[in-house]
């Protein structure tokens, strides 16, 4: 449809007119002083500019990106909402839209470009991935003795917090409009929490829409939530360390307070983090162990519940999404004496080197609702290169659980019958599958090796051997033994089978080997899932004493031995031997049992 904008100079009034006849509502509501005022002011809010953009396309764009606002504010079947805890002064608060309007906003407002597959696309600036350096915790009296301080839980001080939110808040208040999400946390209702998000871009909600559980209509009149997200992510700090920060980035959160607040990167992925972050914190108290894994149910007994652990990269996605299983969730669970449910309502996968062949469940998710983050995609014909790693190796997708035909809805399932550690070895040392002891199951979950994956954090870009506590350092504010104690009693009260699945490299470190293929470790899956390996024949590796199935169905038998797929015996001992001598280093920090001290590896 075309439109006509004409502005009479003398009355200092603003008329449209449809081409094919008079908008009327539209009309009146331009048709007034007060609103040619806001029509001026908007001119002079600053907006995105694309430096290869003509002044007439920028005007264009600002016209259309005007009128989808101003009209939307008049449209009773589109509410919006001011929060009556934040003051956002005259900001028009868009709330709770529906997925067509979120797209429509944000490709109006040049925040991203629809791909063939109906998704959005969307670049997230210099951040790619997630800033755990610039992440920070309010130290207050309340909470401090709880916390385990150091490296991934850093103070910021309440009075840093203040003035930090204080100039987020100011930034967010010079924008014309802003976006606000409300929904749930914790699909269990016993457990959930509500969640409120404010953002000043469209695909940011539509992101948190995709991410969290959606309040229905009913439950959004007089909505008080339990957490508050501020995301001011086009804010850079120019004097950081006056505020006890250290880039133009940062992340702050308050467990007393229950807020977050997001300056300086548009990654979204800081927005689910950090309500995964308050859900680590809040969930033991009430008696629940929440965890970073996935979760699947096998569809014709819903007593075959398994959760898989990892880090990014790992496969917790890819490996969860089953086409003979059903998904409850892919990355952010509570274990309760109710059994597992889901934290999110919406997954969050790495898609590069994503196919239909490989992992077509998550290929046929992303679609109109999904966004893709960092994705390359071709100028003409919009087709998502997931081959491509220009902007980062860290391209990812979210899509609501809805979008998976076998989700479990509501994403709730009884008590695991297994349990698996995914580790990403880049030393190419473990081997492709191992059964654990109840004390190796707590020492590797403790000590959760893996290696980071290039993109998943910035500054990474190759794989880096990690230790990472619970395989989830960075989201847990407690110190690990709470959650490793809350392992040990959930896999003692329900006999539930622990293994380590090392999705790494084999045949050589990073490098000289290759990784395992993704049909090897979906066999070893299957045969864990369907009950195969339950008594099956084990050795037991010389410095790990890790007990190594030695026949697994659909797996060449030289695999499961990672010694026999290096050249070099020798080598492979070295390397062994020094990567058991990182565990002994790491298992220090840790006040563990001398039974499970023994259940790491020889040095």
């Amino acid at each position: 449809m075309l439109y006509l904008l004409s502005y009479d100079r003398h009355t200092k009034r603003i008329t449209l007119r449809h081409l094919q006849g008079i908008c009327e509502g539209a009309a009146v509501f331009l048709n007034c002083p007060t609103n040619c005022t806001h029509l001026r002011r908007c001119m002079n809010t600053r907006m995105p500019v694309n430096p290869n953009e003509s002044q007439h396309g920028l005007w264009r764009r600002f016209v259309v990106e005007f009128l989808v606002s101003t009209l939307h504010h008049r449209n009773p079947i589109m509410p919006t909402a001011t929060d009556r805890k934040l003051d956002f002064g005259t900001a028009a608060i868009h709330a709770n839209l529906p997925v067509p309007r979120l797209v429509e906003l944000a490709l109006a407002r040049g925040e991203g470009v629809l791909a063939s597959n109906g998704a959005i696309t969307c670049d997230t600036g210099d951040r790619t991935g997630r800033s755990p350096n610039d992440k920070f915790l309010e130290d207050t009296e309340s909470i401090h003795a709880n916390i385990d301080w150091g490296k991934v839980n850093q103070v910021i001080s309440p009075q840093n917090f203040d003035a930090l939110e204080s100039m987020a808040m100011e930034h967010l208040r010079q924008r014309r409009d802003l976006f606000r999400f409300d929904g749930y946390a914790g699909a269990d209702t016993k457990y959930r929490c509500k969640v409120s998000v404010f953002t000043e871009e469209a695909w940011h909600s539509l992101f948190a829409k995709t991410l969290f559980i959606n309040a229905q209509a009913s439950e959004l009149a007089g909505w008080q939530q339990d957490w508050t997200i501020i995301n001011a992510g086009s804010m850079k700090l120019t004097d950081p360390q006056k505020y006890g920060v250290t880039s133009g980035v940062a992340i702050i959160q308050s467990l007393e307070r229950k807020k977050v607040v997001i300056i300086g990167t548009r990654y979204a992925g800081e927005m689910k983090k950090s309500i995964f972050y308050a859900m680590n914190y809040d969930l033991p108290d009430r008696g629940v162990f929440p965890m970073h894994c996935s979760a699947n149910v096998d569809r014709n007994d819903p007593k075959n519940v398994a959760i898989f652990f990892g880090l990014s990269g790992t496969g917790k996605t890819t490996l969860s999404a089953d086409p003979n299983r059903d998904l409850v969730g892919d990355d952010e669970h509570g274990w309760s004496d109710r059994g597992v449910f889901n934290i999110e309502g919406g997954c969050y996968a790495k898609c590069i080197k994503l196919s239909m062949a490989t992992e077509p469940e998550i290929f046929k998710a992303i679609r109109f609702g999904s966004v893709l983050e960092n994705t390359t995609v071709d100028p003409v014909t919009r087709v998502p290169d997931y081959d491509s790693n220009k902007r980062t190796e860290n391209t990812r997708a979210t899509y609501p659980l809805s979008h998976i035909a076998n989700a479990v809805m509501p994403s709730i399932a009884g008590q695991p019958t297994n349990c698996i550690f995914l580790s990403a070895d880049a030393f190419g040392v473990l081997p492709p599958l191992s059964k654990l002891t109840p004390e190796q199951a707590q020492y590797y979950f403790l000590n959760g090796y893996t290696s980071k994956l290039a993109g998943t954090e910035a500054g990474v870009t190759e794989p880096q051997p990690n230790f990472s506590a619970c395989f989830g350092g960075p989201f847990m504010p407690r110190p690990p033994m709470v959650y490793a104690t809350m392992l040990a009693d959930r896999i003692r009260q329900n006999a539930t089978d622990v293994w380590l699945l090392n999705t790494g490299w084999t045949g050589g470190a990073y490098g000289v080997g290759s990784r395992f293929k993704l049909a090897y470790t979906r066999a070893m899956v299957t045969a864990i899932l369907n009950g195969s390996l339950k008594k099956v024949k084990t050795t037991t590796h010389s410095i790990f004493g890790l007990h190594m199935p030695v026949e697994v169905p659909g797996v060449p038998s030289e695999v499961l031995d990672p010694r026999k797929t290096w050249k070099d015996g020798a080598a492979y001992d070295a390397s062994a031997k020094q990567l058991a001598a990182k565990f002994r280093a790491n298992d220090i920090k840790f006040a563990i049992s001398d039974a499970v001290r023994a259940a790491g590896p020889k040095v």
